[in-house]
């Protein structure tokens, strides 16, 4: 963060003016005549994303002009740093506390790199903090993102269900909260048999992550992560194309590791939980296959339909073992299938829930952050689909319909209906740039559930940290 930001103005540091279409010719009045020129040569209009850099009287830089309005804050200047000459800059705009918080915290999701691997790395453009801006707000979203962008970003050759492990271990440090983790074959003596049988297979052990922080008798909030930190498919094995992508496959992992950071850092008064079943779902001698029948923690039998349906195999050992604790909220956040991206695209991520009333104010909180989703039905009467001839369920339906539901029904299984459950089948990375957001690993839904949570458990009380 601090390399987004400057601690205040100086001599040197330039003016960014927003301005919408309809202000434009007023500000050009007041400016001289040069000015007015070089902005017509220029063809700026102030539509949204168009930027004109002003030259100075006496040479360099003057000004930036961006179209942009403070109803639209949040990616008004998310371009900005990676378009910018280095240096320092401000807002010279008479906008509110929101905007300007949105506004700041654009700026520092555009300043994102995943440079790790780079041997030369570009510095980025600096904001004078604009004023009014929640600083603590504005840092906390963009840790918590640049968080889950990074894991999800990081070869899986290094991160592998040891180090998501690892950076789990570091953030509840950080936070003073408590780890734990149960690998390998010690899953099966603890009851988590299908985190096992998925993850056997590879040369890192499997585990299942654990992560408590908070007052006991504070109103227990669970969040779930899928964390297949690379899906290979199995026995039945993916195509090289859509085996690409694969290390991506933890991203649900890694974006309840940034809400519980932003939920953390805020000190919300709630009883968090983290479990994130980390494996690597390889190919070996002793690989799960196709029609076998697998134990589950929750104690219903599961046939293996198809390997590559993993990550709902190991969400039903974590999602039984929070339900067991009768939490007020359960979330999980997976990139569970690609039906959900055929239904709703790359960019939207579709939301299962049991109760209404939840659903609806996490879709307003979602419309609120401009962190979008979209509710899809768990319809019951596809639950049929699922029935196996041999087990008490099977991990894929039994036709090539509704599939992002169907695997919604299935893990809707492991949760009592009486606990509030949010489902969250997302893409976890951007196929194209937009402003502030690169194409690699992506948070998404992230800034809405932290709403969500803050607004139904007592987000009024939280603790401004910086």
């Amino acid at each position: 963060m601090t390399s987004c930001f400057a601690a205040r103005a100086t001599s040197a540091t330039r003016p960014i003016v927003p301005l919408e279409a309809d202000g434009l010719s007023r500000w050009l009045k007041r400016q001289s005549s040069a000015v007015r020129a070089w902005v017509a040569a220029q063809g700026f209009t102030g539509n949204p994303g168009e930027v004109c850099l002003v030259p100075a009287p006496a040479g360099g830089l003057g000004q930036v002009l961006v179209g942009a309005a403070a109803a639209d804050a949040l990616w008004s200047l998310a371009d900005l740093p990676g378009r910018l000459p280095k240096g320092s800059y401000r807002l010279d705009a008479r906008w509110g506390a929101a905007p300007a918080t949105s506004a700041a915290l654009g700026w520092a999701l555009g300043c994102y790199r995943f440079d790790r691997y780079k041997t030369v790395k570009r510095p980025a453009a600096r904001l004078v903090w604009p004023k009014g801006a929640d600083r603590a707000a504005v840092d906390r979203a963009a840790e918590a993102t640049g968080l889950a962008r990074d894991l999800i970003n990081t070869p899986a050759d290094d991160m592998g269900p040891p180090e998501l492990a690892a950076a789990a271990r570091r953030l509840a440090r950080r936070h003073k909260a408590r780890f734990s983790v149960i690998t390998g074959d010690d899953l099966l003596k603890r009851g988590y048999p299908s985190v096992h049988a998925v993850g056997r297979a590879a040369a890192k052990p499997p585990r299942l992550i654990d992560v408590t922080w908070g007052d006991k008798a504070a109103p227990k909030v669970t969040l779930v992560g899928k964390g297949v930190c690379f899906d290979t498919g199995g026995l039945d094995l993916k195509g090289a194309g859509n085996m690409k992508l694969m290390k991506k496959d933890m991203g649900g992992g890694a974006q309840v590791l940034g809400l519980a950071h932003m939920v953390m850092a805020a000190g919300l008064p709630v009883r968090l939980r983290v479990l994130v079943p980390a494996v690597e779902n390889n190919v070996a001698g002793n690989a799960m296959r196709p029609l076998d029948v697998l134990q589950t923690r929750k104690g219903l039998t599961v046939e293996v339909g198809n390997t590559d349906a993993e990550g709902r195999l190991i969400l039903s050992d974590a999602l039984a073992e929070a339900d067991r604790e009768k939490p007020e909220l359960i979330v999980d956040c997976a990139t569970l299938t690609g039906a959900a991206r055929v239904a709703l695209g790359t960019e939207v991520p579709a939301v299962f829930c049991n109760h209404d009333g939840v659903a609806d104010a996490l879709l307003k909180h979602g419309v609120q952050q401009d962190d979008p989703l979209w509710r899809l039905p768990l319809w019951r009467p596809y639950r049929k689909s699922l029935d196996s001839r041999v087990a008490d369920i099977c991990n894929i339906s039994d036709g090539g319909y509704g599939g992002a539901i169907t695997a919604a029904l299935f893990l809707q299984a492991f949760v009592s209906d009486e606990t509030p459950w949010i489902h969250i089948d997302m893409m976890g990375w951007n196929l194209r740039h937009r402003p502030g957001r690169p194409i690699g690993g992506e948070a998404m839904g992230m800034r809405a559930l932290f709403a969500l949570i803050a607004d139904r458990f007592g987000g009024t009380k939280t603790r401004a940290k910086r």
